[in-house]
């Protein structure tokens, strides 16, 4: 039996296990890997073994191979909604949930919607459709993973602006990587089967280029390892998983705080485990010392941990290294994560006589520190 029928069998053996609709995930390092293809491959397979399958939104690019691959699906029509003088479409969710196909097919997970829209992205849209027993077939590049962002831009150059949470990802039953090699990604660029070809030069000199390809292809090699490491540990019996659990302590320094968080989720999403984000605010942090900006840049950072599935605690404490102690204690913390030494948090935690209080106890209870770069 060929592979691709051996893949979409086993995908129809996990969609009949659950009434929650079952979620696959094809991800890719870059544009132009063929994730779209794959999925419209996988979708005329399911439709040729009687499956009702559906496309939800699909978006070809114009790339001739793949628009071929559309014929013969049942699309459901996009809702047209006008935005600042401009008609625009947008994937139709109510009509997925009101046709209610045994599959549907829905690119780009990261996108935006539409203002209008009843939800701000396509992944809360997806999950309702799996909530209501869909199951979904869909796609996303490594640089829209909500704690690869620092790495990413490090290695491109890019803001990316669109991102996932991680909890998206941990609810996939299958997470799949389509992977090329940076000279195959570059050939398929420049026969124009990525972009058009007023577009390949400046794709070259940029996105495209060798270096970067191979450090994202192995972002997204690690990614998919990672998950079928949970997968696998999730399925073991209980007595047998790991048993970590992160905390992530971060000062008012904004940026690098985003980086522990981060970092942090990675650590945890590698070993299946819970976290926790603790900001202990000493009485030089209170409300109306910080200013608001600072007030702001908090909030923003604990709705970060909170989308990648932290639990956030925030304690007020006249001493950071007694908070810590307490809240590892509290919490059963196997590992605690701080930013790099000149950090403000490392400064004040070091300077503090109850500094060797704070490795005494971590010592005695067997829990580790990781100083994040």
């Amino acid at each position: 039996m060929p592979d691709d029928q051996k893949n979409v069998e086993h995908f129809l053996n996990l969609i009949r296990q659950s009434r929650r609709g079952k979620f696959k995930i094809y991800i890719g390092m870059s544009a132009g890997v063929g994730k779209t293809f794959r999925m419209l491959q996988e979708a005329q397979t399911l439709l040729r073994n009687g499956v009702d399958v559906k496309i939800g939104y699909i978006e070809t690019h114009g790339r001739k191979e793949t628009h071929i691959l559309l014929d013969g699906l049942p699309v459901i029509p996009r809702r047209k909604l006008f935005y600042k003088g401009k008609e625009l479409e947008e994937m139709d969710m109510q009509a997925i949930l009101n046709l209610h196909p045994e599959v549907v097919v829905v690119d780009e997970l990261a996108h935006t919607n539409i203002e209008a829209s009843k939800n701000e992205k396509r992944w809360q849209d997806v999950m309702e459709i799996l909530d209501a027993g869909i199951n979904v077939i869909s796609a996303v590049n490594i640089q829209h993973i909500e704690s690869l962002h620092d790495e990413v831009k490090e290695i491109t150059g890019i803001d990316v602006a669109e991102r996932i949470p991680d909890s998206v990802l941990k609810e996939a039953d299958e997470v799949v990587n389509i992977d090329l090699t940076a000279d195959e990604l570059i050939t398929r660029l420049k026969e124009g089967k990525i972009y058009t070809p007023d577009k390949i030069q400046v794709a070259m000199r940029n996105f495209f280029q060798s270096d970067k390809i191979l450090q994202l292809r192995e972002l997204a090699l690690k990614e998919v390892a990672t998950q079928v490491e949970r997968k696998i540990e999730s399925e073991l019996p209980k007595g047998r998983l790991r048993a970590e659990r992160f905390l992530a302590c971060i000062s008012s320094n904004h940026e690098i705080a985003k980086k522990v968080i981060r970092k942090t989720a990675r650590l945890a999403t590698y070993y299946n485990s819970k976290w926790f984000l603790l900001y202990v605010q000493t009485p030089k942090e209170d409300g109306d010392k910080i200013g608001l900006a600072a007030q702001r840049h908090l909030i923003n950072n604990f709705k970060l941990a909170t989308e990648l599935g932290a639990e956030v605690m925030r304690i007020k404490n006249n001493n950071i290294a007694r908070g810590i102690i307490e809240s590892a204690e509290q919490k059963a913390i196997t590992t605690i994560c701080i930013g790099k030494p000149h950090l403000n948090l490392f400064k004040v935690i070091m300077s503090t006589a109850v500094f060797n209080q704070l490795l005494t106890k971590l010592s005695e209870a067997d829990i580790d520190i990781v100083i994040l770069s």
